[in-house]
């Protein structure tokens, strides 16, 4: 039996059976009544979260774990020659119930947690990067896969068979399989050290987040905000009223536009920038220097010069030189546009008679006016137009249906965690079915900020599953019986995280590993970013931008605002994203000897080194807030989004070019893009939608710095 086999599964079942206090025929007779265990009898395999208990994912997750384990001891141990069905398409078979509890788990962590997931979610972590140790540095397994590697040319495979075979064999190689035993055995700490670190990181930013909002006792420095947002923010506390202004996970919050007083813009501005650098248990700085150092070390053992060289290899990019360079050249006319804002804003504070250098809290609210004297836009004008559920269903689903034949039905029979909840059920043309498309989009204080989408079942033919995605987001709850209003920014939130969900329900793939999502990062925000672009669309726009009360359409000379100031602010938008991706590729393109003893000094360092540490645009994502990097697996991948903007919208090009939102064209993008997964080279797979390699030109218009 392989060794490293023996290892991970002993590990696993030494720690499921440890200090539970029931007998073994007590955990059998539990596991067999757990309902994560079975296969959901609900449509799609929805899960049945009326019967999950938080109590059921400890159990349930450590039997999927051993589950898979004896998977691939019988996949590596087999006496069998290597074939692609006995060793490939078994690997993609293996961990079925792994998989289906943990799409239930991921989902809860993220968006609907409380201390109990979030101590498993912790303990869980490194087993499941025991796990991965066990797949990927299984010397027996990988000398399988290589075997049909090196067979390929005889063996006449599918061209996606074929994409499988070539990227799990990467896989291996990226994961460390080529190592010595002593590397190995040092890698599996490596990386069940960073798994837990992650997990604790994430877990500390949520309550962080929590315990940084502002609490504002006296209403009046809360002047700016409506009657109806104040009334959201107000809550009972030891007797008396007080209005507490929750955190989003970004540097900047949105109120800091409406917000009068100052004093209350700067005080919720620090908030946010020192949510998990107060001292306290909360504080995330000791932890992410450890992740960054583990990261430099894993890099180092793999023989590359840094962590972003080993992360970038299976990506559209593929250096870090490339993606900085790209960066780079963003950079000078980024700065310009945004120095000149910033001499537009000070004139309006001059003006005004405020007495004062323009600072980070000032930017949105001064820049707000600005905006009112130009475009004469003002946001709480064009509010009643965005009513959310007219946003999702005459907007989003409107445009999907155009573009890709899909018909929605909402279900109401299907069991969700939360009230704030709403499924749908999607149809192509010819009725067939599918998938499932959950939304969960209001703020709570148990859900992790910002917004994403992912998948309790994914999409395969070889499994026989069709697609279960949901899009999470953050806006803000309405006070009872008002509607939910959002922002222009929350409408464009919305388009993109549905680009997303997309992608994963119009997967067409045989095999798993391969299917929707499961691409390059800077690649993956290609079908999320393109359809931002509809929201502006005048056919889609005056579809769903109608007034919560009247129904009438948003009138053209507001409409005409709208689109004009739609590429406003921009210098400013693109510095802050650009800051946070240079300050992650700084993070990983360090060595291990680096010595960080100070993670602010580490950040203004590496903003001088990219030159964008601009005193009045602080990065989107501050190092100790940054879960993409420390949490979410965009480790030196940052750079993604604009990469993939440069994708989008020279994409988008070619649909103005060929007639805009037309079946036809929404057809085509399907097919060559939606629908394809990881199932050819990204570079190819643009190249022959397009027709042209990626040109930044029409990303350089659309934000108006050409």
């Amino acid at each position: 039996m392989n060794r490293n086999f023996i290892t991970a599964i002993a590990l696993a079942t030494i720690m499921s059976a440890c200090g539970n206090g029931k007998s073994a025929h007590q955990e059998d007779e539990a596991l067999k009544n757990n309902p994560l265990m079975k296969e959901s009898t609900l449509p799609y395999g929805a899960p049945d979260f009326g019967a999950i208990k938080d109590s059921d994912f400890k159990p349930a997750l450590e039997a999927g774990i051993n589950e898979k384990l004896a998977e691939i001891e019988a996949i590596a141990n087999s006496d069998e020659e290597p074939t692609f069905e006995n060793t490939l398409v078994a690997l993609e078979k293996s961990g079925q119930t792994l998989n289906r509890v943990y799409g239930v788990f991921g989902m809860l962590t993220g968006a609907n947690t409380n201390p109990e997931l979030q101590a498993v979610e912790e303990e869980m972590a490194p087993k499941m990067a025991g796990l991965n140790n066990a797949i990927y540095l299984n010397d027996k397994l990988f000398e399988r896969v290589k075997t049909v590697y090196n067979q390929l040319d005889e063996l006449n495979l599918d061209a996606e068979s074929n994409r499988l075979v070539e990227v799990y064999y990467q896989k291996f190689e990226l994961a460390g399989a080529n190592l010595s035993p002593d590397a190995k055995e040092k890698m599996r700490k490596l990386n069940e050290e960073e798994a837990l670190l992650s997990a604790q990181y994430a877990n500390r930013l949520l309550a962080a987040a929590k315990k940084g909002a502002l609490k504002v006792e006296d209403k009046a420095m809360l002047d700016g905000l409506s009657d109806s947002e104040i009334d959201a923010l107000k809550q009972e506390e030891d007797g008396k009223t007080v209005y507490v202004v929750p955190l989003h996970n970004t540097t900047q919050h949105p109120m800091l536009a409406s917000l009068h007083n100052r004093e209350t813009r700067r005080k919720l501005f620090e908030h946010s920038l020192l949510r998990a650098q107060r001292g306290d248990e909360n504080d995330t700085r000791d932890i992410i220097k450890r992740i960054a150092l583990i990261r430099a070390e894993q890099a180092q053992l793999m023989g590359f010069e840094n962590y972003a060289e080993w992360n970038l290899k299976d990506q559209m990019a593929k250096t870090p030189e490339a993606a900085n360079n790209f960066m780079v050249e963003l950079v000078p006319a980024t700065v310009a546009k945004a120095e000149k804002e910033a001499e537009e804003i000070q004139k309006v504070i001059d003006q005004k008679g405020g007495g004062f250098e323009l600072k980070p809290w000032d930017w949105n609210y001064y820049s707000e006016m600005v905006r009112k004297a130009k475009y004469d836009l003002d946001e709480s004008e064009i509010k009643p137009y965005f009513e959310m559920n007219s946003v999702l269903e005459n907007g989003v689903f409107y445009t999907a249906s155009k573009l890709y034949g899909i018909r929605f039905e909402e279900r109401h029979d299907i069991p969700v965690y939360s009230d704030d909840m709403r499924v749908f059920e999607l149809f192509n043309e010819d009725g067939s079915a599918i998938g499932l498309f959950y939304t969960d989009f209001y703020k709570r204080d148990n859900k992790s900020g910002g917004a994403w989408m992912s998948e309790i079942v994914g999409q395969s033919k070889l499994l026989g599953h069709k697609p279960v995605i949901y899009n999470v987001c953050n806006f803000k709850k309405p006070a009872e019986g008002e509607p939910a209003l959002i922002s222009y920014d929350d409408v464009t939130t919305m388009f993109h995280e549905f680009g997303h969900a997309l992608h994963g329900l119009l997967a067409e793939q045989t095999y798993p590993s391969l299917a929707g999502t499961n691409v390059a990062r800077d690649f993956v925000e290609l079908p999320s970013q393109i359809n931002e672009h509809w929201a502006l669309y005048p056919e889609v726009f005056n579809n769903y931008a109608v007034h919560y009360e009247t129904g009438e359409p948003m009138p053209k000379e507001l409409v005409d605002k709208v689109v004009k100031a739609s590429k406003f602010n921009q210098g400013y938008a693109l510095a802050e994203v650009l800051a946070a991706a240079g300050l992650d590729m700084q993070w990983h393109i360090i060595s291990p000897d680096h010595k960080i003893d100070d993670v602010d000094a580490f950040e203004k360092q590496a903003l001088d080194n990219i030159n964008l540490n601009l005193e009045q645009i602080p990065p989107r994502y501050r190092s100790s807030y940054f879960l993409h990097l420390w949490g979410h697996g965009y480790a030196a991948s940052y750079y993604a989004y604009l990469w993939a903007e440069m994708l989008d919208n020279d994409a988008y090009a070619w649909f103005e070019e060929n007639g805009g939102l037309t079946r036809e064209n929404g057809q085509r993008f399907r097919e060559l893009i939606l629908s394809r997964g990881n199932t050819e080279d990204f570079n190819k797979m643009f190249l022959e939608f397009r027709g042209s390699e990626p040109d930044i030109e029409p990303m350089l218009k659309h934000r108006g710095l050409l």
